[in-house]
């Protein structure tokens, strides 16, 4: 048996071996793109270990900054964005309390409600995080020119809108991975 992952191309011979209906162009894009996903997933998280954060550390400080200012939100709205559970949610709000990411403050319209806020550190995390993202990025594109590089955003961005109309319930997790 070997020890090593098929080609994309032996991949895809292998599934027309066992599966003669396959489209080897669609399979190609699909395998490719998922093959992609993994790894930049791999390396993205890499980073993050790097800089003392987790990847659900990563997603609360990127809902947050996406709130822009006063960078707020309550924890169901967090949690809702992330497909999480709200037992999760205070589970992961309570382990970036103590790094200091983070605040937890009572709402003052309705106190029986608290609303989560991104400290300085947290913001200077996110940064440093976007910077190293930054640089892996341009240098995953690097073979690519600039008229490529704006072709395949709007391809796959095409592809993701195909996706997210027929699956818009899909947006955060299946199950709890937390």
């Amino acid at each position: 048996m070997p020890d090593r992952q098929p080609t994309l191309d032996e991949q895809i011979a292998i599934y027309q071996r066992e599966y003669r209906d396959l489209d080897p162009q669609v399979e190609k894009v699909v395998n490719a793109l998922s093959r992609l996903d993994r790894r930049m997933s791999v390396a993205y998280g890499r980073q993050l270990a790097i800089l003392g954060l987790s990847s659900p550390e990563w997603e609360v400080l990127k809902e947050l900054v996406m709130a822009g200012e006063p960078y707020q939100l309550w924890p169901g709205t967090i949690a809702k964005r992330l497909g999480l559970t709200p037992a999760a949610m205070t589970h992961r709000i309570d382990r970036m309390l103590g790094q200091g990411l983070v605040t937890r403050e009572r709402d003052e319209e309705n106190r029986v409600r608290v609303i989560i806020g991104l400290t300085d550190e947290g913001r200077e995390k996110w940064l440093q995080v976007m910077r190293k993202a930054s640089v892996f990025e341009e240098d995953l594109l690097q073979d690519l020119s600039g008229q490529e590089r704006g072709q395949l955003g709007e391809l796959l961005t095409r592809l993701l809108r195909r996706v997210e109309d027929a699956q818009p319930d899909a947006s955060g997790r299946l199950t709890d991975l937390d």
